[in-house]
């Protein structure tokens, strides 16, 4: 590849990082907006949101679901279940282990605000056809796993995993 063919890649793969990025804050910008009109952070929606489809949770599970670090996800849990959305309860077969549930108050909060979030997320996404969104996915699924892959060597250069 050529000097200029080389610098002219460099250049686009800089303006896609930049733009991802922005598109990327702009959405995550309207649905914390969204989720907090309901009296929410986005963490405590992730946490409701994460037991509302998956049922009972072990509290260190959620902390990997939702990509906060167990410290955090006490505090969560704790604010949770003072507001009445959620309850702990002890394992029976392994005292470590404290599950979370949504208690009727959580699952009616979420019953009632889930289709509203579900809904305010395809309106961001309307300009988009169904083609077109399955397009985008797969190709930021793809950007997500080459960036997994990727690693840096002891010169600062890029390395691709495997290589």
């Amino acid at each position: 590849m050529e000097t200029q063919d080389i610098q002219d890649e460099t250049l686009t793969s800089l303006k896609l990082f930049v733009v991802l990025n922005r598109a990327a804050r702009s959405v995550n910008d309207r649905i914390a907006e969204d989720i907090r009109s309901h009296g929410l952070n986005p963490t405590e929606f992730a946490v409701l949101e994460l037991l509302y489809h998956k049922g009972d949770q072990p509290v260190q599970v959620i902390g990997k679901k939702v990509l906060i670090a167990s410290s955090s996800i006490t505090y969560v849990v704790d604010k949770l279940q003072e507001r009445g959305y959620v309850e702990r309860s002890a394992c029976p077969n392994d005292r470590r282990v404290i599950y979370t549930k949504l208690t009727g108050m959580g699952r009616d909060l979420m019953e009632k605000i889930f289709p509203e979030h579900a809904a305010m997320i395809q309106q961001l996404f309307s300009h988009l056809t169904v083609d077109e969104k399955a397009m985008l996915a797969e190709q930021l699924k793809s950007i997500g796993r080459h960036a997994q892959g990727f690693k840096m060597d002891s010169a600062r250069k890029p390395a691709h995993q495997g290589e």
